[in-house]
């Protein structure tokens, strides 16, 4: 059974930096794309940014295009948001997730794509 554990989260400042982690137990980590969406209070959870397979196809939600930065490690079954400028409104509690689908798929900002979540990490950006 897969599991994800994402890591990394805190309080931090408007401008700060945080960088989350998102660890994949089990095998196969390397043959599905991967993605971060977050859920602030009260709202419905959005898409923040995914990767394929190999790592080499990125797409990011529009409000975080230049400030985030998502990558993996796949000998290391971890991929990794590295959020730079946060802002007040980045304030939400942030997932990693699986796509359903191995192999060379389109990476995708839709949710029902994803079947395996982790637990999710609160980041609070204070202004």
């Amino acid at each position: 059974q897969v599991q994800l554990v994402e890591s990394g989260g805190g309080l931090v400042q408007d401008g700060d930096s945080l960088r989350l982690s998102c660890a994949a137990s089990g095998r196969f980590f390397d043959i599905y794309a991967m993605a971060w969406f977050r859920q602030a209070p009260g709202k419905e959870r959005e898409f923040v940014a995914g990767i394929n397979w190999a790592g080499d196809d990125t797409i990011y939600a529009e409000g975080v295009k230049g400030r985030f930065s998502i990558s993996r490690d796949n000998a290391n079954n971890t991929m990794y948001l590295q959020m730079n400028n946060l802002k007040p409104e980045d304030t939400a509690v942030y997932y990693c997730a699986r796509h359903r689908t191995a192999g060379r798929v389109i990476v995708t900002a839709t949710l029902s794509a994803y079947n395996i979540w982790g637990q999710g990490t609160q980041v609070t950006v204070s202004s």
